[in-house]
């Protein structure tokens, strides 16, 4: 059960950091944004679109992976944690 937990709570971090990319492509829902929050799009890209008219624009691939590393990292942290080895 834990181990379900864990893999679903991974799921939808990556899952949400891939709707903070550029790669996202999907429209699930109305244009009105999500649960009717404009600033969430169906188009993705909020990084882009946060970026948008600074000096950091060119960036963005770059924030964004640099991110992702570090959520996944701190999550990883969190497992190792709370779930420790057998001794």
């Amino acid at each position: 059960m834990k181990r379900i937990f864990w893999l679903t709570l991974a799921a939808s971090v990556a899952a949400i950091l891939f709707y903070l990319s550029r790669f996202w492509t999907f429209s699930l829902w109305p244009r009105d944004g999500l649960f009717g929050i404009e600033a969430l799009r169906p188009q993705g890209s909020l990084l882009g679109q946060w970026l948008r008219g600074t000096d950091f624009a060119p960036f963005e691939l770059l924030i964004w992976a640099v991110g992702a590393f570090l959520v996944l990292s701190l999550l990883q942290k969190l497992y190792d944690v709370l779930n420790p080895p057998p001794e």
